[in-house]
């Protein structure tokens, strides 16, 4: 998958604002992301802000051996990588629309699926809310979908993460 260095811009938009964009978009939500969505850290109107995002893999992280979130956010950031802020997901999915197809279909198979960028943020909750959002396109249906996970589960070699490059 291809995403490189991209520049995004987050902030500026209510909820109801930011919804109606995706919605206007074509944006699918599963959920999960609506639970996201819901969070009171969307119910204030953050600052416009540009930042400059990457991805990597968990290969590329040089954990050669596939790694926990905990291990994963750890080697970026001692790498130079930041976290993402946790409103990250929704104005990064309105800023890529054109993200490649996943080659499979499934929407939900309990392992990350193919070709979706999962953006590295804190928490907003415990183990039981949603962890964050990734991005993926399925049969020409863009989506922004929540996921969760605990501290323990293994993401592949190949699993794909964007961070902010700083």
């Amino acid at each position: 998958m291809e995403f490189g260095t991209r520049q995004v811009t987050l902030g500026g938009l209510e909820r109801a604002h930011l919804q109606q964009r995706m919605a206007e978009a074509g944006v699918q939500l599963n959920d999960y992301a609506k639970v996201l969505l819901a969070h009171e850290i969307f119910e204030r109107i953050a600052p416009v802000r540009t930042l400059n995002l990457v991805s990597r893999t968990v290969q590329q992280l040089g954990l050669d051996a596939g790694a926990t979130l905990p291990e994963i956010f750890e080697c970026a950031i001692s790498s130079g990588l930041g976290l993402c802020p946790a409103i990250t997901g929704p104005y990064l999915r309105l800023e890529f629309l054109d993200q490649a197809a996943s080659r499979d279909s499934a929407l939900s198979a309990g392992k990350k699926p193919d070709d979706s960028l999962t953006i590295a943020s804190a928490a907003l909750g415990d183990q039981d809310f949603p962890r964050g959002f990734y991005l993926r396109v399925v049969e020409g249906a863009v989506w922004l979908r929540g996921y969760r996970c605990d501290d323990t589960h293994g993401f592949a070699l190949a699993d794909t993460f964007v961070f902010q490059d700083r």
